[in-house]
């Protein structure tokens, strides 16, 4: 088993800047301005919706701005993102809830690693749609 053959097609300075573009968005929304009604909120099994929704929205907020100030044309990625990321948490959110995972549990950890790695895989991946075009 093998790779394909990698493309040069994306320009990588354009990659790198969007990668620490959305980075950085994601740094300040998940981090400093997520509060710990949100953090806790979202992953209730009843009320979570308006924790989360505030939470997604903030990252919203965070992205659209930056995006607009560097390539106005890409502000549908802002809520592309939105999107994916409201999906993300909620599903970690469903399984926290649901299969009690605090932070006693084993799969704590776990459960927060896949959650950030599928964030930044969004990101990674948004960072290559707005590189190429």
């Amino acid at each position: 088993m093998s790779f394909p053959p990698m493309s040069s097609a994306v320009p990588v300075e354009a990659l790198i800047g969007w990668m620490l573009l959305l980075t950085f968005k994601h740094i300040i929304a998940d981090f400093v301005l997520q509060t710990a009604w949100m953090a806790h909120g979202k992953d209730q099994k009843h009320g979570w919706a308006l924790p989360l929704l505030v939470h997604c929205l903030v990252h919203l907020a965070v992205a659209l701005p930056l995006i607009l100030i560097f390539a106005p044309k890409f502000w549908f990625v802002a809520v592309i993102d939105f999107a994916i990321h409201i999906t993300v948490d909620r599903a970690k959110g469903f399984v926290s809830a649901n299969f009690g995972v605090n932070q006693e549990h084993p799969w704590f950890w776990t459960l927060i690693g896949v959650d950030q790695a599928l964030h930044h895989l969004t990101g990674f991946g948004l960072s290559i749609f707005m590189a190429a075009n």
